[in-house]
């Protein structure tokens, strides 16, 4: 994200007047959801408002599974909806998962490949493999030159129950932190699937985009433009 991160974390970056944390903050709290946890690291500080806040003071020795484990106690506890930071989405995307059967879901986009198009010359350079039978995951996080691998796009949009999560915890014990340090979200449902952990997914149609970068965000902010010269309200009726 060059400059537009060297004094605020991603999350507080701004898209059509709203910060990424406050555009996900509405899709939560419209859905539902009444108590919301933010873990910080980089920048922590500039991060502040009306939810529970947790540090990861090592978020820059760590991928996204440690900071995960920050939020331990409210796993433990409670099943909770589980974001990205730098994803938006509809509010009804929140609803879905939230009401889907399952100690672990996550939300997929099968309308992945014209936002990838967009964003990319070449679509398969950056996605990876997702495969699904019968509302199961079977295969996630690989790279493909095969499009027929990909049912669709993981979207970072989780759900996980206190079973799912005492799950996840019994694979994390299998391994030194300094593993643990390196796994990403999608390295970490590989390993629940090697473990024959069932997890479920929700089909979801566009209504979300996710921002990698400045290139993401001037995109972004041209679709939004296309869509209110004609009336329209995004991200409501904004295809992506």
């Amino acid at each position: 994200m060059d400059n537009l991160t060297r004094d605020k974390p991603k999350c507080m970056v701004k898209l059509a007047g709203k910060t990424l944390l406050e555009w996900q903050l509405d899709a939560m709290m419209t859905s539902g959801v009444e108590n919301i946890l933010v873990v910080v690291g980089y920048l922590y500080n500039k991060v502040k408002g009306n939810y529970s806040i947790i540090r990861n003071p090592r978020w820059y020795e760590t991928n996204m599974v440690t900071t995960l484990t920050y939020a331990s106690k409210w796993l433990e506890k409670f099943t909770c909806i589980i974001s990205y930071s730098d994803i938006l989405y509809h509010q009804s995307h929140v609803r879905r998962i939230s009401e889907a059967a399952g100690d672990i879901v996550v939300t997929y986009d099968r309308l992945w490949l014209d936002l990838w198009k967009e964003r990319f010359s070449n679509p398969l350079s950056d996605a990876e493999t997702f495969m699904e039978n019968n509302g199961r995951l079977k295969e996630i996080g690989e790279k493909t030159d095969n499009i027929n691998k990909i049912s669709g796009q993981y979207m970072g949009l989780l759900k996980i129950s206190p079973i799912g999560w005492e799950n996840i915890k019994n694979i994390l014990n299998e391994f030194a932190q300094e593993k643990i340090d390196t796994l990403d979200m999608t390295s970490l449902l590989g390993l629940l699937l090697d473990r024959d952990i069932v997890i479920n997914v929700v089909p979801i149609d566009g209504k979300w985009c996710e921002v990698d970068s400045g290139e993401d965000l001037d995109r972004y902010k041209k679709r939004i433009a296309e869509v209110d010269s004609i009336g329209k309200c995004w991200p409501h009726d904004w295809r992506w």
